[in-house]
């Protein structure tokens, strides 16, 4: 990789705006990958190809079976329990890429970045509402320093709204809040050498509609424009720029496919009754999947009876791969936290957790936006549902999905300080480290 030269490399800063789903292929069908003097290159993402790996691998430069975020979601194996979008830092291991940056006296910030909370940063900003006794939810931000969520409300001109992140009010009103507190915060005295921030704005069209559809057109011109005013406000103040996406979506052709269910069809997976509601019997069951998008985590907690699982999800429509152990760490996934088996989704299929037919077996939290309760991801939440205020259960409306990676999978990345070399995201954020150490 060349990295150009500043002419002041102690005054060294950098802006690093991660584009939930800028796939490679997506963006050059649909624009063209030269953009306001910046040419867009591909780079292979991480596998799984899901957010919150991909960004531990970024800040880290390392693969899942370093850091151990192998999925948006970590299964604890002593309460039996999967446990998706939890915001502590600590859950990524490994030394962060800015770490000899901020011991020469840098300063680092952190927008929007998931697991971010705790971390060894100076600026934080990141959602974190509320939740009422009785219902409800108070909306707020985590934030340091203090004060700052506030003062970025009265310069954005209103504050956060949590509704539009996600669930079915989900847009880019909510990339277009967070463009615009970066814009005011790189301006401001508080502002960080490094700032890495994030931009929402084409995940939720690209998984309701699919890459192919005008909607997802449209929120990819949303997603230049925002990323041009945040140029604007980075060459204004000093930065340099990295523009980079975690990963790209297919297509969703052939619908979700149900492991749970096989699982529960074999009297792999016991369920608790509630009524008429049914809830997995996580302590009591041979075998769980945890989903992901495209791919499951399958977790068998008697190693005898791994080879019986493995049987029943090999013969499954709808899955690709069944990977061990081995196959795991050939892949980057080797690690404590993934499953005794993996799997992977065909290209046009995605995995989802439900291990019921009979809607009225669904538990509680399947009609809810309810991101750490259920079990695995639910993109349905993106979609309202039936009776007004729940949100969708029909898997079939999801049309575009990620997690896979490979050829057609690549990434879309650009650089004002940067270019070529960069093969890789993992070699990317090694890259941008020894852009950083240039100011050490």
């Amino acid at each position: 990789m060349e990295i150009r030269d500043k002419q002041n490399r102690d005054m060294r800063k950098l802006l690093v705006v991660q584009v939930a789903g800028l796939g490679y292929d997506f963006l050059q069908q649909n624009h063209g990958v030269e953009w306001e003097g910046l040419t867009f290159l591909s780079a292979a993402s991480v596998f799984p190809a899901v957010t919150c790996t991909a960004q531990a691998s970024f800040r880290t430069a390392s693969i899942p079976g370093q850091h151990g975020m192998v999925s948006n979601g970590l299964w604890d194996r002593r309460y039996a329990k999967a446990r998706f979008w939890e915001q502590s830092s600590r859950l990524v291991e490994g030394p962060r890429i800015w770490e000899q940056f901020r011991k020469a006296g840098h300063t680092v910030g952190m927008l929007f970045w998931q697991q971010s909370l705790g971390e060894s940063v100076d600026v934080v900003l990141s959602p974190a509402p509320i939740h009422k006794h009785h219902g409800g939810m108070i909306q707020d931000c985590y934030c340091q320093p203090e004060g700052l969520y506030a003062d970025l409300c009265k310069k954005v001109g209103r504050p956060f709204n949590l509704m539009h992140y996600w669930g079915p009010l989900a847009s880019h009103r909510a990339s277009q809040w967070i463009a615009d507190a970066t814009v005011a915060l790189l301006a401001d005295d508080r502002a960080p050498d490094l700032c890495l921030t994030y931009l929402p704005v084409l995940d939720y069209d690209l998984q309701r509609f699919g890459p192919q559809h005008p909607r997802s057109q449209r929120a990819l011109g949303r997603a230049l424009t925002q990323l041009s005013a945040l140029k604007q406000a980075a060459e204004s103040n000093g930065y340099d720029i990295l523009i980079f996406g975690d990963y790209a979506l297919g297509d969703v052709t052939g619908g979700p496919v149900y492991p749970n269910l096989e699982l529960r069809k074999q009297d792999l997976l016991k369920v608790r009754h509630v009524g008429r509601m049914t809830y997995p019997d996580l302590n009591a069951s041979p075998a769980f999947v945890m989903v992901d998008h495209e791919i499951g985590h399958v977790f068998v907690p008697d190693a005898s009876c791994i080879g019986n699982v493995r049987d029943v999800l090999e013969g499954l429509p709808g899955i690709s791969e069944v990977l061990d152990r081995d196959q795991q760490v050939e892949r980057g996934v080797g690690h404590p936290n993934a499953g005794e088996l993996m799997l992977v989704a065909e290209p046009g299929r995605w995995v989802a957790y439900p291990w019921w037919q009979d809607a009225s077996e669904a538990p509680d939290y399947a009609g809810h936006v309810d991101i750490h309760n259920k079990p695995g991801y639910d993109p349905a939440e993106l979609f309202w549902g039936w009776p007004p205020g729940s949100v969708s259960q029909n898997l079939g409306r999801i049309r575009g999905s990620h997690g896979r990676s490979g050829s057609g999978r690549e990434i879309a990345w650009a650089s004002s300080c940067m270019s070529g070399g960069s093969k890789s995201l993992v070699e990317l954020a090694e890259n941008v480290r020894e852009w950083l150490k240039e100011s050490v």
